[in-house]
């Protein structure tokens, strides 16, 4: 099975609006129903996961039922961090174990934030995650990059290659055996609380190597209340393009 785990259990007020940002609604929708649908629409995907805010539940529950996402199979209550929403939906799965779900099935990890994602993307994560065991979509640096200057962070005096370095971005993907193994080392090492709230920080801190699927620079996840603007605005071209042309946008 292919699993997606979104996670929707953060505060997301960078964005600037008075709820957490996955609940955002963009033209009367939720930004976390828009990132549910990339999962739903995509024909190797099985099932859905939703790691959420305890107190948004039962939002969550009729915004499922609202628009009709069939594939979410679960509603998991999330940490109070990143890593132990994480575990949470780790430990939920892990009750199916030997009854629908295999330790050699595949969780796509998706920030709840992120309705971004091309089904291009998707699909990459899922076949280099097939073939390695894990993968995270990386998108070249295409920006000039400079560092600041430690005195002075109006300045720059020091330019950096930017050929040297990749963007990484969600969904990740990790056979499930896998992701149960990064957390149980991380959790021995005593990492969680020291590490980025990112599962491929605790790779990067545990010296495993990270795979790189397909990127592009549209897989944007939204942070601030700009990014949440030009979701607006890409919501609105992808309608009007697929009334004009009566077919899909990817």
């Amino acid at each position: 099975m292919n699993i997606a785990m979104i996670l929707a259990g953060g505060s997301g007020l960078r964005a600037g609006g008075k709820r957490p940002k996955q609940f955002t609604e963009v033209l009367g929708k939720p930004v976390l129903a828009y990132t549910c649908e990339i999962f739903e629409a995509n024909d190797r995907i099985d099932a859905i996961e939703v790691v959420c805010h305890y107190e948004w539940i039962d939002y969550c529950r009729e915004m499922i039922a609202k628009y009709d996402l069939t594939k979410v199979r679960w509603i998991v209550s999330c940490g109070k961090t990143f890593q132990e929403s994480v575990m949470n939906g780790i430990e939920h799965l892990k009750r199916f174990v030997d009854e629908e779900l295999r330790l050699d099935d595949n969780i796509f990890i998706q920030y709840g934030g992120a309705p971004f994602t091309s089904q291009k993307i998707v699909d990459a994560v899922i076949d280099m995650t097939k073939e390695r065991g894990s993968a995270v979509t990386g998108t070249p640096c295409y920006q000039l990059l400079s560092m600041k200057d430690s005195s002075d962070d109006t300045k720059s005096s020091i330019g950096v290659n930017r050929d040297n370095y990749i963007q990484i971005a969600c969904p990740y993907g990790f056979r499930f055996s896998y992701l149960i193994d990064i957390y149980k080392r991380a959790e021995d090492l005593g990492l969680l609380e020291t590490t980025d709230p990112h599962t491929t920080s605790l790779m990067f801190a545990l010296g495993d190597a990270i795979n790189l699927a397909y990127g592009d620079q549209t897989n944007i996840k939204i942070t601030t209340k700009e990014d949440l603007e030009l979701f607006k605005w890409y919501v609105l071209a992808k309608s009007k393009y697929i009334v004009q042309n009566g077919g899909t946008f990817e």
